[in-house]
């Protein structure tokens, strides 16, 4: 939160992923047994992650809080894909933290070019954005729509085989995770 915006960006694109890609490449690979026998807590821990974050997200009014809480929600959804012993789970983990890695530092250089210009990063501050910046609020939208995984989006792309996956595992923990995608359309409104 208080990093520069070249340190929120590097910390969204690339250090996030690094723990993803460890547990992809050594607790889900390498240490397979014990991974399948810790599932369970990896998954109450992780929809507790999401939702939590999610909510945690939907009461900020500092933009660059919105998008790093959202970014913690989208991580804990790439641990049930990981963690779902599925090929279109770890498919679609992969795909959003590909997708995360370019959306996620693409909105906050946008909160970074917002705050350089009006010197406050407060949500009330920017009604009527669009009269005044209106290419900029429409790339801003756009990236916000991908953060929510809009259809047509990457996001989207991996959201639905991470699903598929998680699904094909265990429903309920499907149908849990699902509330993630309500509560990001809302945070992302």
């Amino acid at each position: 939160m208080e990093a520069p915006t070249i340190g929120s960006m590097l910390l969204a694109s690339l250090l996030l992923k690094l723990g993803g890609y460890g547990f992809m490449r050594f607790s889900v690979d390498m240490l397979a047994s014990g991974a399948s026998y810790f599932t369970p807590l990896v998954y109450i821990l992780s929809l507790l992650g999401v939702i939590y974050g999610s909510f945690a997200t939907i009461r900020q009014i500092d933009l660059k809080r919105i998008i790093a809480y959202s970014s913690v929600a989208h991580m804990n959804l790439v641990m049930l894909g990981l963690f779902s012993n599925t090929q279109q789970g770890i498919e679609g983990a992969m795909y959003i933290m590909v997708s995360h890695g370019v959306v996620s530092p693409a909105l906050f250089f946008c909160i970074g070019v917002l705050y350089d210009r009006y010197h406050t990063r407060l949500i009330r501050y920017y009604g009527g954005l669009a009269s005044v910046m209106p290419l900029f609020a429409a790339g801003l939208f756009f990236f916000s729509l991908a953060n929510m995984g809009f259809p047509g989006t990457p996001n989207f792309l991996g959201e639905l085989l991470l699903f598929l996956g998680v699904f094909a595992k265990s429903g309920g923990v499907a149908l849990f995770a699902a509330s993630g995608i309500v509560l990001s359309a809302v945070y992302s409104v």
